[in-house]
């Protein structure tokens, strides 16, 4: 099939180079010149607009865009693309955008008989260039349409239609609530153990609980190679980034009625991370002070 791909960082550019090896036409864009030069080595044909990108698609056009979520996808779809967009044309958004935009954006481009999928697309870079995990939300004639595009990108049995406008992205926020929680027990549990009273090798216990434990997981994979690599992880800092499908995922669940102490907590723990010495904790230790007598340590330049 003919694509076009709107976006072509560490995801998106690993995605190119699948659709390429797998004998798709891609017509690539991205504001870094050399992102769009190293996949047009590989026989995408570059573009040097959005708009330049559409107009070299044949009708009814395939439009991916692979950009951050926010205002960012709304420019490209109604300001790029907008004027070279006709009845039958799909535009997917394979980002992290939030469901509640996604159906916005599907309301708004079917009125114009354009068609809008929504794609939770997940696996990382591995995934990304291996085989991912995508939940497609949207219309179901278009997604049956665009299918050859996703069986090309997914593992296998790694894709679906999951329902109608929001769906997909909506998946996906779970998705990354269910990771936030597992990200943060790993990270417990890796810290328990690096208290021992006994030294072990922390690569090595992560190995063996790949090989038959319960908790075994491609996420305890990336832990015993990342403590192989650095088997106390000195050269990190322990701040964690990210957060936002974290909080869609919060506030939506406080919208059902729906309970999620869990990633609650793993997300307050990753705002937590940011900070050099919490405000919080400050006050806690000089209240101590005051009531108990209790010992606070003093900051370096007292």
């Amino acid at each position: 099939m003919e694509i076009g791909f709107i976006g072509l960082g560490r995801m998106g550019r690993n995605m190119v180079m699948r659709l390429l090896s797998e004998g798709h036409r891609v017509a690539a864009y991205d504001k870094i010149t050399a992102s769009v030069d190293e996949v047009a080595g590989k026989g995408a044909k570059s573009a040097v607009s959005p708009a330049d990108m559409a107009k070299s698609l044949k009708k009814p056009a395939i439009i991916w865009l692979m950009v951050p979520a926010g205002k960012i996808v709304d420019d490209v779809i109604f300001q790029d693309l907008s004027p070279h967009l006709s009845a039958g044309d799909i535009v997917i958004d394979g980002g992290n955008s939030h469901y509640k935009d996604s159906q916005r954006r599907a309301l708004s481009l079917k009125e114009r008989g354009v068609f809008f999928l929504d794609v939770g697309t997940s696996g990382g870079l591995e995934g990304a260039a291996s085989g991912a995990s995508l939940t497609i939300g949207g219309d179901k004639e278009a997604f049956e349409r665009t299918s050859p595009v996703f069986e090309s990108l997914a593992a296998p049995g790694g894709y679906g239609y999951v329902g109608e406008s929001g769906a997909g992205h909506f998946v996906k926020m779970v998705h990354n609530a269910i990771e936030y929680v597992l990200l943060q027990a790993y990270g417990e549990g890796f810290e328990f153990l690096e208290k021992s009273p006994c030294p072990l090798d922390l690569a090595q216990v992560a190995r063996i609980w790949n090989n038959g434990g319960v908790i075994r997981s491609w996420v305890l994979e990336l832990a015993e190679r990342a403590l192989e690599k650095d088997p106390r992880l000195t050269t990190l800092r322990g701040a964690v980034g990210g957060g936002e499908t974290g909080s869609w995922a919060v506030q939506a669940a406080l919208e059902r009625d729906v309970p999620l102490p869990m990633t609650s907590l793993a997300l307050a723990l990753r705002m937590r991370s940011r900070q050099e010495d919490s405000f919080a904790s400050k006050v806690v230790a000089a209240l101590r002070k005051e009531f108990g007598g209790h010992e606070v340590k003093q900051t370096k330049d007292k």
